[in-house]
């Protein structure tokens, strides 16, 4: 890693890119007085705030099909999320394989939505002033450039953290509290349950709603017998949108709690809380390569989230193909084709699809 440089113009940082050529290209989200000395030298004026919404966070059905891992201590393997240590020698180092897929993707673009709702929303920034990226491998970055949040520190980020996840609600955290009784636990409510229509209260109104309407009904039984039959009741009824809790017979406090705790997890955003809370913090660069995959980091308007296709509109590469042997590699979309899999396979693919594979170390060049 390269760090602490600084250039005078953008010609001058362009040439050392060409002589270099290096893998990844990041820039620091901080200002400086400054920037090309060592740390405690630099003067730090303030720093951009950015979010991070990556797959490698997010639990998907498809990471356990394609993403592996490997511990290098006893060679004890596995699928999915990479553990923070061996389950087997409780080792803390692994080599990781891991592939994007349009799951993935959607994953985090579900994610993206939400946090870019919320900093609209209850934040008050404009659209315009969010700035959202594909990050050119499975998720995406939102930077908010604007002075009101340049000076923050990192413990005023971590309360937009806090704020973004859901973290700490009074109504989940403080009005209520666990008894164990005989073994099991139970709910015991030191207030009435109420939500007001503003901020995270009015959020958690409008999930339960949206729980209550597209959960299946093993998980509202799962929940309480009596929502699951009351469900009709109360969505007509405005129970929730009106607070009418005592409207509905055998459905207490502790079982409105549930619901809202499944309402916050609809309505959270899952990003990289160590990313925004790092006021030095080094972040992909615009309209450079990403070493895992060639894809572009590109930025797009924040209302064509739901339109943006990374597998199409971040390809780098759409000229000349390449001849290489795939060791194994799934099906895979990438430039408007579908690709694979492959096992041992001599092909001639296409630069961009080439190269995602080397980068991936799936494939190599070969005559």
């Amino acid at each position: 890693m390269v760090r602490h440089k600084r250039f005078e113009s953008m010609q001058a940082f362009q040439n050392v890119l060409a002589r270099n050529v290096p893998s990844d290209v990041y820039h620091s989200c901080a200002y400086y007085e400054q920037p090309d000395l060592e740390m405690d030298k630099k003067g730090w004026i303030g720093s951009d705030l950015v979010f991070d919404i990556d797959a490698d966070h997010i639990p998907t059905s498809c990471g356990k099909i394609h993403d592996e891992w490997v511990c290098q201590k006893c060679e004890f393997s596995g699928k999915g999320i990479t553990p923070e240590e061996c389950p087997i020698c409780s080792g803390d180092r692994f080599s990781v394989k891991t592939w994007l897929c349009d799951l993935c993707i959607e994953s985090t673009r579900v994610e993206t939505a939400k946090l870019v709702d919320i900093l609209t929303k209850d934040f008050g920034f404009a659209a315009n002033e969010l700035h959202v990226f594909f990050s050119g491998h499975r998720g995406y970055h939102v930077h908010v450039e604007d002075e009101v949040v340049r000076s923050l520190d990192a413990l005023s980020r971590k309360e937009i953290v806090d704020y973004v996840t859901g973290l700490g609600l009074s109504v989940l955290d403080k009005s209520s509290k666990e008894k164990s009784i005989q073994g099991r636990t139970r709910v015991a409510t030191t207030k009435k349950f109420s939500l007001h229509n503003y901020g995270w209260n009015q959020r958690l109104k409008m999930g339960m709603i949206k729980f209550l309407s597209t959960a299946s009904d093993e998980d509202l039984k799962k929940l309480n017998n009596n929502l699951f039959k009351n469900k009709s009741f109360i969505l007509k009824q405005r129970v929730i949108e009106e607070s009418r809790w005592d409207d509905v017979t055998g459905v207490g406090v502790a079982t409105w709690l549930k619901l809202a705790e499944q309402a916050k997890i609809l309505g959270s955003a899952n990003i990289d809380t160590v990313v925004t809370t790092d006021i030095h913090r080094l972040i992909r660069m615009n309209g450079t390569l990403h070493g895992k995959t060639g894809l572009l980091k590109i930025e797009f308007p924040t209302h064509k989230l739901d339109d943006f296709d990374p597998l199409t509109q971040a390809v780098a590469f759409k000229k000349d193909t390449a001849k290489v042997l795939v060791s194994d590699a799934p099906k895979f979309r990438l430039g408007g084709a579908t690709w694979g899999p492959y096992k041992n396979d001599k092909v001639v693919l296409p630069t961009a699809v080439a190269v995602m594979l080397i980068l991936k170390g799936r494939a190599e060049v070969t005559n």
